[in-house]
């Protein structure tokens, strides 16, 4: 998506080109990470003096290169302890823009700085406005669990087949898991690659118990606990809420938390 005036070809100094996009985690896409609309500032100047005609391989000046770095890597100021790598792309050489002295890069509405996606250049003084879409890489490195080696669909997680890695966690939003005891056990609905982390969405959904089954509810709340038996409604998986019926009739919806265990926080 690209919008400028285009300019016919001419041997007069002074004419560019350009174009288009940019993480568990969560993070947790982690988790998603949000962009502040136009950046908490205002948009980022640039100030190119007469960035024009052509760019032959697509190839941006390098301080507008850099700006593009600054206002993406601005955008993940909640990214923790994670190593931001931003690797600008390069503008569709065939394109000609017009002269401008001073160019807006930005992050457009609704874009997240996270993997494959986009920063906006913006010429705000020059003879004709244009606008147009830079694409971006940017990449995500944090510690995270992953495979040891090629691990097939239907693996049951051992030990031996994780350790702890700095990869890149922007290739998507499903989240990564940091301790190796969370996996142990756990089944691959998936294959995943020797050194690629092990994901959410690479795992069999865990079944505490099954509908029927006798559980202990348990009540927690500021400083106190109590619990009671119950009978699942619903089978217990984990992360989706299950409904009990307690002695007294009420039934009472909680997360189930483990092998036969209801929790309700207040």
């Amino acid at each position: 998506m690209i919008s400028l005036p285009l300019l016919r070809q001419s041997s007069a100094p002074g004419s560019a080109q350009a174009p288009e996009p940019l993480g568990a985690d969560r993070h947790r896409r982690p988790s998603r990470l949000v962009v502040a609309l136009a950046l908490t500032a205002g948009l980022a100047m640039v100030a190119a003096t007469a960035w024009a005609d052509t760019v032959p391989d697509g190839t941006l000046p390098s301080a507008l290169s850099l700006r593009v770095v600054e206002v993406t890597r601005s955008a993940m100021a909640d990214a923790g302890d994670a190593r931001i790598e931003v690797l600008p792309g390069q503008l569709d050489p065939r394109l000609r823009l017009a002269p401008c002295q001073q160019i807006d890069a930005y992050l457009p509405p609704g874009s997240t700085p996270w993997g494959r996606t986009r920063v906006g250049l913006r010429c705000t003084s020059g003879p004709v406005a244009w606008n147009v879409y830079l694409p971006v890489t940017v990449k995500v490195w944090r510690k995270a669990i992953v495979s040891t080696t090629a691990l097939p669909a239907g693996t049951a997680l051992s030990a031996s087949d994780l350790q702890l890695a700095e990869v890149d966690v922007a290739g998507s939003s499903s989240p990564v898991y940091t301790e190796t005891s969370r996996l142990l056990g756990r089944r691959l609905i998936n294959p995943v690659g020797p050194g690629l982390p092990v994901r959410g969405d690479n795992l069999r959904v865990r079944q505490w118990f099954a509908a029927g089954d006798k559980v202990t509810l348990v009540y927690k709340g500021d400083g106190f606990e109590a619990s009671t038996d119950g009978q699942a409604i619903n089978s217990g998986l984990e992360g989706q809420s299950v409904r009990v019926r307690v002695g007294s009739g009420q039934v009472i919806t909680g997360m189930p938390t483990g092998e036969n265990r209801v929790e309700v926080r207040s």
